[in-house]
């Protein structure tokens, strides 16, 4: 599993976690939703994401290894 992959896993869960807790618990929690899209925009410009910097120190690789 790559930075990548990860990355994109943990903002839909996000995205659909939030929307669900919007529509069951609060609609306050649309706030969070338009976070992580705002997130997910300005790391689209400046290729930067904190959620990366993150992953990388806890170690999950930037590409998949070959293992030939």
């Amino acid at each position: 599993m790559t930075v990548d992959r990860l990355i994109r896993i943990i903002a839909g869960f996000m995205i659909m976690g939030s929307l669900a807790l919007a529509h069951y618990v609060n609609p306050g929690w649309l706030w969070f939703t338009l976070f992580v899209g705002a997130n997910l925009f300005q790391s689209g410009f400046t290729k930067w994401c904190l959620m990366a910097s993150i992953l990388r120190k806890l170690g999950v690789p930037d590409t998949n290894v070959d293992p030939s």
